[in-house]
């Protein structure tokens, strides 16, 4: 199976452009940190040319294996089609290294195992997660849920939230109960049982 890469709106596109020359910029520079830093890189989008858009911003899919904590790649969030591979020896070790990053967007788990997924679902401090699935995007009827420093001010902007963001809410009491109206007919006091 292939990703095609061409125009965001035409047919099999499975991948559009990036937003910006800058983001395009940043992402492939990001990608070229990681394999000075010693990453693998297993499949390589950068460089991408596509007919009829042959000044798009195009970056195609990108992995990168053998990513470290330490390696500016993984530090900075890159915003791009790019998956960095991370390996650690036990479940502590890989939810500690989770944890330890500034940012908490989203991150995955592959195994076969119920509990180890709970566990991992429960204990790493991010918004987005995935389990047997590589990327963790939400569709938008949810919530993008980033954590830490990957969301700014405090409501998330997909789903129920951004409804709620962009709602006023309102709270009425009332009681139609005849035995309960004062003989004025007007009821000034707050109600109480």
């Amino acid at each position: 199976y292939q990703r095609r890469v061409h125009g965001g709106f035409a047919p099999g596109a499975a991948l559009g452009p990036v937003i910006t020359k800058e983001s395009k910029s940043r992402i492939e520079s990001l990608v070229q940190s990681g394999v000075k830093d010693g990453c693998k890189l297993e499949l390589d989008g950068r460089g991408v040319k596509v007919e009829g858009y042959e000044s798009g911003n195009f970056v195609g899919p990108t992995i990168m294996s053998g990513v470290k904590p330490e390696m500016e790649c993984y530090k900075e969030e890159i915003f791009g089609p790019v998956l960095q591979v991370m390996e650690a020896d036990t479940l502590e070790e890989a939810v500690e290294m989770i944890n330890a990053n500034p940012n908490g967007n989203g991150t995955a788990i592959f195994t076969s195992s119920g509990p180890v997924a709970r566990k991992f679902q429960h204990d790493v401090d991010v918004g987005q997660i995935g389990i047997n699935i590589p990327i963790p995007v939400p569709l938008p009827m949810f919530s993008f849920t980033g954590s830490r420093a990957s969301i700014r001010g405090d409501h998330h902007f997909y789903g129920k939230q951004a409804i709620n963001f962009f709602t006023q809410t309102k709270t009425v009491t009332s009681n139609w109960n005849p035995a309960f109206r004062p003989p004025t007919g007007a009821f000034g006091a707050f109600p109480t049982l």
